[in-house]
């Protein structure tokens, strides 16, 4: 299921969402006071690539560098992100094959809020929980 999932957010969606966190993470790249925000971009275009079957994680060992990086990032551009997030996301919950692609949106605000000090891992599997390692 999550296969078929990620195929259908891959073409109505998740291309255009991955290319433009890339977009934003070049231009990140190149201003090279910014380039942890242009990684941080990188791993959000991944993640919106290929949603389901992963989750946002908090990394026990980000510390004040990353707090106020986020700071900076959701007063530049975290805010707008994840507006545009939800508003698709009450977009595509209107038909009734949209609303795991909406939740999926869902999904993608707090990391477009808060991108630095978190990581992405898949979720465990519900039928073999021992193959999910951390």
């Amino acid at each position: 299921m999550r296969l078929i999932l990620n195929l259908i957010w891959l073409i109505l969606c998740g291309f255009w969402m991955a290319l433009g966190y890339l977009v934003a993470g070049i231009l990140c790249c190149i201003l090279i006071i910014t380039i942890p925000f242009g990684l941080a971009s990188f791993r959000i275009a991944n993640y919106a690539l290929w949603p389901f079957g992963r989750t946002v994680e908090s990394r026990r060992d980000a510390g004040a560098a990353s707090l106020l990086g986020n700071i900076i990032w959701i007063i530049v551009a975290g805010w707008w992100l994840a507006i545009g997030h939800l508003v698709t996301g009450v977009a595509l919950c209107v038909t009734i094959i949209g609303i795991p692609l909406g939740i999926a949106n869902f999904k993608l605000i707090p990391v477009s809020l808060i991108p630095l000090g978190t990581r992405i891992v898949p979720t465990p599997d519900r039928y073999y929980p021992a193959t999910y390692a951390r």
